[in-house]
């Protein structure tokens, strides 16, 4: 029975890393990176549609986005879709293809991001100790456990705990590096 509660608890703490992971995505760093259009959906005949798929993004000179669509009457629609984002970059049309030119970041905008970062990565370890207590409680109100699995499962689940908490400090030191990074 100790088993199943840490496997529960090691599922719901992988997913809350992730999500984390996933935010951190959207966090600039300086360089172009296709990811920072991965939240950009495009309004393709009636349907919104992820960017990637349905244009072709590369990285030019590590500083500029290009957008060729598949499709060249999508193209005003990409273009909308990426003002509509919210990302801060004004697109380039050519009339075949979408330039975004990713700005240099300031040294004060990089502590702006990596206050974002830690921020982000707070959320993520209150989720993690909200689990944490979520399956302790489950694991108190087991009554098929004796009194020493009782005691062996919160120990375990403290690990766990303690073992993701590290990993989301050790993404977010890569992460703010990076962003600091010029």
């Amino acid at each position: 029975m100790v088993e199943e509660h840490l496997n529960k608890t090691k599922v719901k703490m992988e997913k809350a890393v992730s999500i984390f992971e996933a935010s951190l995505k959207n966090v600039r760093t300086g360089r172009a990176s296709p990811s920072l259009l991965d939240h950009v959906n495009v309004d393709y005949y009636g349907m919104p549609t992820p960017l990637n798929q349905i244009a072709g993004i590369s990285v030019v000179e590590g500083k500029q986005l290009l957008i060729k669509p598949f499709d060249p009457n999508s193209l005003k629609n990409i273009e909308k879709a990426i003002f509509e984002a919210n990302i801060n970059i004004t697109p380039i049309n050519d009339g075949t293809m979408i330039r975004l030119n990713v700005p240099t970041l300031t040294e004060e905008t990089r502590k702006e991001m990596v206050k974002i970062v830690h921020k982000d990565a707070e959320e993520a370890k209150i989720n993690i100790r909200n689990i944490r207590r979520e399956q302790n409680d489950a694991v108190k109100k087991d009554d098929s456990l004796t009194e020493d699995l009782e005691k062996d499962g919160l120990e375990r689940i403290q690990k766990l705990t303690d073992d993701f908490i590290k990993k989301i400090d050790e993404i977010t030191a890569v992460k703010a590096k990076e962003v600091m990074t010029v």
